[in-house]
């Protein structure tokens, strides 16, 4: 994946965003010095990029999150070194964004910068597998709440339609439909699907682009 300076993935509650801003950090860290991943997930306290902290620091990778992410104090608070998202331009940066609109809120606040800058992609994180967007018309219905909340316009759509670990093959193809919907309704690329590993080899002569992804562990 060619990536911009800032990569922000949005999404409704369990689209999966956490696990690919996780993957595409990793990724990013591959091709690029001075990567950092922001969880401003404000909403689901439960996966966190946090819980990969180990895996980023093998990486060199920053992690940009609040003080209280993967503790027992559940707060809606921001990372204190937030602004170093838009004021170190050294910093390729993938965003983690919490889920709907309330989470969008918090990106607001870095709105006007991001704009300036204009070296960024906003990327709709999509599972038509989830029960409030499972068709082309409920999913813009988010998009548009999660546009008006953080005023940034979307880019592109990543179709992560998935069913965790019962997902099978033909679920990915079949998904692949409703993606495509959605970015012709919201007149945007569809810029990649994800799949699990396992399934990867079954899918990469099949869908393209396809993005690989390691699923994050919650720590015990």
């Amino acid at each position: 994946m060619n990536y911009k300076r800032l990569t922000i993935l949005c999404g409704h509650y369990g689209s999966g965003k956490t696990n690919i801003a996780v993957n595409m950090a990793l990724d990013l860290a591959s091709q690029r010095e001075n990567v950092a991943i922001a969880d401003l997930d404000i909403v689901n306290p439960y996966f966190r990029s946090k819980d990969s902290e180990y895996e980023f620091k093998e990486h060199n990778i920053r992690l940009i999150c609040s003080e209280f992410a993967s503790s027992n104090v559940d707060l809606p608070s921001m990372p204190a070194d937030l602004y170093s998202i838009t004021d170190d331009k050294s910093l390729s940066v993938i965003m983690d964004i919490g889920g709907d609109d309330r989470g969008a809120y918090a990106l607001g606040r870095l709105r006007d910068a991001i704009k300036a800058e204009n070296d960024y992609e906003m990327l709709m994180v999509v599972n038509k597998f989830r029960p409030l967007t499972p068709d082309a018309p409920s999913t813009i219905e988010v998009m548009r709440e999660i546009e008006w909340a953080c005023g940034i316009p979307f880019t592109g759509i990543i179709n992560n339609s998935n069913l965790a670990g019962e997902t099978v093959a033909t679920d990915i193809l079949k998904s692949q439909s409703y993606a495509k919907e959605v970015a012709e309704l919201a007149n945007l690329p569809l810029v990649l699907t994800t799949v699990e590993d396992r399934l990867y080899d079954e899918l990469k002569d099949k869908i393209s682009p396809l993005f690989r992804l390691k699923l994050q562990k919650k720590p015990i």
